[in-house]
């Protein structure tokens, strides 16, 4: 059954980061798949590792408007190994929209700890140089040291190294963004959209980032059954919350939450060439 009528498939709202391929869903998926039909959401559920990757993958195949991406996150297993041949079939699937998350994430890691950040290092080049094969965007995860905007800029530093090699092939979304406004601007300029959560509802740290950023490089997430927002704050997060962020980011600009949902469905199709 379709998730919306012929003629009108694009949702209200877009989720662009989920997980509820994740089994914190396993007791009721359908349930939560049938509350976003009601909310006319569409979402992106998100692999991690190899495993994960498939997982998600069989979820969006089985399911009107959600999207799968596959990947090996920095620091979520440790002991995969990312090798491309392990993705390419799932790759070439419909439903994968993008390669990842993946990045670096620097979070629990001792500064000193060379080898681990060499690791992550490897596996974000393979995975870029993977996307760029297929011809897929970039989902980003990149979470510094706390108090420092570190992983940032290697990423950024990494991106611009591929930017100057591959043009505007490369492109993708920056999930769950938490860096500063300096760290922003860089990253528009290469021409990666940042994505923002539920955090928006429940501090200011990054109101002026938002109010800054161009609309159109601008997505929404829920990153559940993480970080949800206010006024659900306490419960499994799940895409349907995801106008809560919509909500602040309109709170914010000074626009009407019609306009920012429909933006930013615009460009969540646009950065991962989503067809139908």
């Amino acid at each position: 059954m379709s998730l919306f009528s012929p003629g009108n498939k694009r949702p209200k709202y877009f989720d662009a980061h989920s997980h509820i391929s994740f089994p914190e869903y396993d007791h009721d998926r359908v349930e939560v798949y049938d509350r976003m039909r009601m909310a006319a959401t569409h979402t992106i559920t998100v692999g991690v590792d190899l495993e994960s990757s498939k997982e998600a993958v069989e979820m969006a195949n089985g399911y009107d408007g959600v999207y799968a991406t596959i990947g090996l996150h920095p620091a979520d297993n440790k002991k995969e190994v990312f090798d491309p041949k392990d993705y390419t079939e799932l790759a070439e699937n419909i439903d994968v929209v993008a390669i990842g998350e993946c990045g670096l994430d620097y979070y629990r890691i001792d500064e000193k700890d060379k080898k681990e950040k060499v690791r992550q290092e490897k596996d974000f080049r393979a995975q870029i140089e993977f996307a760029l094969e297929h011809d897929l965007a970039l989902m980003l995860h990149v979470r510094p040291k706390s108090g420092t905007m570190d992983a940032y800029h290697d990423v950024i530093k990494i991106l611009k190294e591929y930017k100057t090699l591959s043009g505007d092939k490369l492109c993708g979304n920056v999930h769950f963004f938490v860096g500063d406004m300096e760290v922003s601007k860089e990253l528009i300029e290469l021409g990666f959209t940042l994505s923002f959560t539920g955090v928006l509802t429940f501090t200011n740290d990054y109101d002026d980032i938002v109010k800054e950023t161009p609309l159109d490089m601008i997505l929404t997430e829920t990153d559940s059954p993480y970080a949800t927002p206010v006024p659900h704050r306490g419960k499994r997060n799940e895409p349907i919350y995801v106008g809560a962020v919509v909500k602040r980011i309109a709170e914010l600009k000074g626009l009407k939450e019609k306009e920012v949902a429909k933006a930013v469905v615009e460009n969540v199709y646009r950065v991962f060439d989503i067809q139908n």
